[in-house]
């Protein structure tokens, strides 16, 4: 559910652009950075921080089927 979200902003920032890109008074390197600046990093973070709780929750997994697997051992 979560990466629609994400498509559909990076859909609209790809557009804007576009836009930007192709406009008048616009500029390649002013589409660079709106493209950047308002999609790769702010995305990069939102998915980083809500994805920390599954991180966690992958390395208490992980640590406690190793600590299994010592205590089978021993």
């Amino acid at each position: 559910m979560m990466y629609i979200v994400v498509i559909a902003w990076m859909f609209v920032v790809t557009l804007m652009s576009v836009v930007e890109a192709v406009a008048s008074n616009g500029s390649l390197l002013g589409a660079i950075l709106t493209f950047v600046f308002y999609g790769i990093l702010p995305l990069g973070l939102v998915l980083y921080l809500l994805g920390t709780p599954l991180r966690l929750r992958h390395n208490k997994e992980k640590e406690a089927a190793e600590q299994k697997k010592d205590a089978g051992i021993g």
